[in-house]
């Protein structure tokens, strides 16, 4: 019981920390292209996971065949999934990236039970149908341009790619660090996106990394949501059923929506609430489904 709680309250505060992180995005990817975005936070996020690491003493080892899970959870969670939801809000709204991008507990069902066999219930099914029937009424209906449409199919891919690697993290032995796991899948995704990122750097003016504003973005992005919030959300995952865990993911949009309305001016239409409540009563048939107990197998 005590772990649940603790792992509640860790899931909490990195979905709450990433719904602050659509609008800060909103604003930092109008001087500092998606792609460029996600090499500087990983920078600056690596640099506080090695202080962190140094500090606290953590072993840095990792067995050989352990590598291959984590280079994956690495590509398809720090790589695809970030880049395509920051692209997603650069082409939408925050309101919007954080709403698609809640769709990602009912998508963890899924592979909770394909890759850890966990059983989908009706409940769960059901579940997904109203998220997936939320999506569309958000992305289809809310009179959008060809812009923003992309914009919502490309953090459909994030919200995918994202419930991929949080059941993959469940794969990860749970003796191991997060921090030193976090660790490790960030430097692979910063080596990953360098070879694409270091010919636009250029591109770039100097003058508006100056800006507070922009540099203030940056430090929250790679410190407070890339590397605290991905070890709350890495810990908490190990501590809940995969299935069950995605569950608070909710909370990043209930956050990302009152900022986008409190500090960006962004409106709120119908439509958009309408699809909301179809994915909350989504969420909820999951939360009230009963559910099994972790698979702890990492062959």
């Amino acid at each position: 019981m005590k772990n649940t709680l603790i792992g509640s309250l860790f899931l909490i505060l990195a979905s709450s920390i990433w719904g602050g992180m659509y609008v800060v995005v909103k604003v930092v990817v109008a001087v500092i292209p998606p792609l460029e975005l996600v090499w500087m936070r990983y920078f600056i996020a690596l640099i506080a996971l090695v202080i962190i690491g140094l500090v606290t003493r953590q072993n840095w080892r990792i067995q050989r065949h352990h590598f291959g899970i984590i280079f994956a959870i690495s590509l398809i969670g720090y790589v695809i999934s970030i880049v395509t939801q920051e692209t997603g809000t650069m082409l939408s709204t925050a309101q919007m990236g954080a709403i698609i991008t809640s769709t990602t507990p009912a998508f963890m069902v899924l592979f909770a039970s394909l890759i850890l066999k966990e059983r989908l219930t009706l409940k769960k099914a059901i579940s997904v149908s109203l998220a997936t029937i939320g999506v569309i009424t958000i992305v289809g209906i809310d009179d959008i341009n060809m812009t923003s449409m992309l914009g919502g199919i490309s953090l459909i891919i994030a919200a995918l790619t994202w419930a991929l690697m949080s059941v993959l993290i469940k794969r990860v032995p749970s003796d191991y660090s997060q921090i030193v796991v976090t660790t490790y899948a960030t430097f692979i995704a910063f080596v990953v996106l360098t070879p694409f990122v270091i010919p636009r750097l250029p591109q770039i003016d100097p003058n508006d990394l100056m800006d507070p504003t922009i540099w203030g973005g940056l430090l929250y992005l790679g410190i407070i949501s890339t590397s605290i919030a991905f070890l709350l959300w890495n810990r908490g995952l190990q501590m809940l059923n995969a299935s069950s865990g995605g569950i608070f993911f909710f909370f990043q949009p209930v956050v990302g929506t009152l900022l986008g309305w409190l500090i960006l001016g962004e409106t709120i239409s119908i439509t958009f609430w309408i699809g909301s409540i179809l994915i909350l009563l989504g969420v909820l048939i999951v939360i009230n489904d009963r559910p099994e107990e972790p698979n702890h197998s990492f062959a």
